[in-house]
């Protein structure tokens, strides 16, 4: 069995795409210009903006598990005109693997069972030796520098 990771949906989103700036400040977004190569990745399409493109800073819950003491939220961007990515299995995209990546280890109650910093290019050896373990159910990737999180990491299905 391997894993795959789990872009976001971006119909959460997307009623903040017509907000003013006053509006989205209300509610504690931000519309942003990427203003350089690889300084803001999208977490529904998986990759970088291009410099100069729209995007919308927003927090997101990445864990909302009540029953956690884990649960937690963050800042995130979202291209504006993003599509949903699918990533196949066992695969990396590069907007991962080009960053340094604070991965935590979840079972099915949230329960975090193990943690590590690592390279993006050496994330897909890790999550192989992770999901050997039967008890893990996913995997949270966060930028380990700023610790926003980057996408989720289940078993594939199939």
């Amino acid at each position: 069995m391997t894993w795959q990771i789990r872009a976001l949906s971006p119909l959460p989103f997307q009623p903040l795409l017509d907000l003013t700036e006053a509006e989205l400040l209300a509610v504690g977004a931000r519309r942003m210009i990427a203003a350089a190569p690889n300084s803001a990745p999208c977490r529904v399409s998986l990759c970088d903006a291009a410099p100069g493109e729209t995007l919308l800073l927003v927090n997101h819950a990445h864990l909302p598990e009540l029953s956690s003491p884990y649960r937690g939220s963050g800042p995130v961007f979202v291209r504006e005109a993003a599509k949903q990515t699918v990533v196949r299995p066992g695969d990396v995209p590069d907007m991962i693997e080009r960053r340094l990546l604070s991965a935590r280890v979840y079972d099915a109650d949230w329960m975090m069972t193990d943690a590590d910093v690592v390279e993006g290019v050496e994330i897909a050896t890790r999550l192989d030796a992770w999901f050997t373990d039967p008890a893990t159910r996913r995997v949270h990737l966060h930028t380990a520098r700023r610790g926003c999180f980057m996408a989720a990491v289940e078993r594939a299905s199939g």
